[in-house]
């Protein structure tokens, strides 16, 4: 079974609701349908039931909820709540009645006050305009200090990784992460693994050097998010610094590293910057025919999740079961 279609399967074990803000493209419209069908999901949609209805002529999707946030009965309480929450910021009501008309702003909204579990949005919107208003009103989890990002890595015939699953880290947001932020991308990635593929995280943090090989400042960084996120989380299995290949390859592991717990078996690989995350999973995926899921964000207090603008119907089948299974989490 592909790791698509056991990600299907948990999401169906405990199916959760997934809000969908942007109701009036026909990959969404698409996406639904396979959902409802599968039943992998439960779905919102926003907007006006009429204008969503001509958008999705010849689909199936009367299972949808749908909700249009310029016609909602509990717009008053939703007002209310988001003043609350950005008070800090000045925000007033009219700007607050005024934001709501954005549906992903409309979307997290519904997420906050439980009417769905998790959102999906970027089909039209940019990273930006999906993430920010998850980080305005959801904010972090608890216990997280940082949202990042990862793709899950599904590459063929490998005899790598978890029988060729992997969680590449950060390869989506941040840029140019400090020891104690890869720390944290670190710790993240290995319960997003865990719960998401099924077994023990194994995480290399990456590096040009493997164990004092080289010394460069860049090296530094990576030694010192090794040590604080060995210190912090004493549970995780974790080393670094190894090269990609200490990382993987047994053979190499045992003349570059031989004491280390992690190489020549590591499943989660966190990159030193964004550069080499964005880079790595491009080439894996280009050159392997991987299969990459992503970037799914980690370290918010609710699933929200961004799809590419290039995405089709079954992309974004794929991002809503992946955040379904994260909604089950909590």
């Amino acid at each position: 079974m592909s790791f698509f279609e056991e990600i299907k399967e948990k999401a169906k074990q405990n199916k959760k609701v997934i809000v969908l803000p942007e109701a009036y493209d026909r990959r969404i419209l698409e996406a639904t349908e396979m959902l409802l069908k599968e039943d992998i999901a439960d779905i919102i949609l926003i907007g006006n039931p009429d204008e969503i209805a001509k958008n999705a002529d010849g689909l199936d999707i009367k299972k949808a909820r749908i909700i249009d946030n310029n016609n909602f009965e509990h717009i008053d309480e939703y007002i209310n709540t988001l003043v609350e929450i950005r008070r800090s910021k000045g925000m007033t009501e009219d700007e607050a009645r005024n934001t709501l008309k954005d549906p992903v702003y409309f979307g997290v909204m519904l997420v906050k006050q439980g009417e769905a579990d998790g959102m999906v949005s970027g089909a039209i919107h940019s990273s930006a305009d999906t993430l920010r208003p998850a980080l305005q009103i959801l904010k972090t989890a608890p216990e997280t200090k940082l949202v990042s990002a990862f793709f899950i890595m599904d590459v063929p015939n490998s005899e790598y990784g978890a029988n060729g699953k992997f969680v590449f880290a950060d390869c989506g947001l941040n840029p140019n992460p400090t020891a104690d932020e890869l720390a944290e991308i670190a710790y993240s990635s290995s319960k997003s693994f865990e719960y998401l593929v099924g077994e023990k995280a194994n995480i290399a943090m990456l590096s040009f050097s493997t164990k004092g090989s080289a010394s460069h400042t860049d090296v530094d960084k990576v030694v010192q998010a090794t040590k604080i996120a060995n210190e912090r989380y004493p549970d995780l299995n974790l080393d670094g610094e190894l090269q990609l290949d200490a990382a993987l390859v047994d053979n190499v592991a045992k003349l570059k590293a031989p004491d280390s717990k992690v190489a020549g078996k590591a499943n989660v690989l966190v990159f030193p910057n964004l550069d080499a995350g964005n880079i790595g999973y491009k080439l894996v995926q280009r050159l392997a025919k991987a299969e990459a899921y992503g970037p799914i964000t980690q370290g918010i207090a609710k699933p929200v999740n961004d799809l590419s603008r290039g995405c089709s119907a079954m992309d974004v089948v794929g991002v809503v079961a992946i955040t379904a299974v994260q909604c089950q989490q909590d």
